[in-house]
């Protein structure tokens, strides 16, 4: 399945980089297929490793912050694989 997420604390206007950062090093360190967008985070994985990794990326932020947004969209397409890359290569094939 392919998830898109993204977490951020509440409370704070503007600077969120460095705290995005601490979040991407737990899903680059998952091992799971990702990329990092202006908006999110695009995770490819099975359903128990993928919401695994995001409940960690909450957790830290939750760490520092008493309140914290998590917002989830799931793509559960069963058989498919590389799907971070491939549907982006059919809209590109189309182009």
């Amino acid at each position: 399945m392919i998830v898109e997420f993204d977490t951020y604390p509440l409370g704070r206007e503007s600077g969120l980089g460095k705290d995005i950062a601490g979040v991407e090093r737990i899903v680059d360190s998952s091992g799971l297929d990702h990329q990092l967008t202006a908006m999110g985070t695009i995770v490819e994985g099975e359903w128990s490793e993928v919401m695994e990794v995001i409940e960690k990326c909450h957790k830290h932020l939750k760490e520092d912050y008493d309140r914290v947004e998590t917002h989830i969209k799931i793509d559960d397409h069963a058989g498919r694989t590389d799907r971070i890359k491939g549907k982006v290569r059919s809209v590109e094939e189309n182009l």
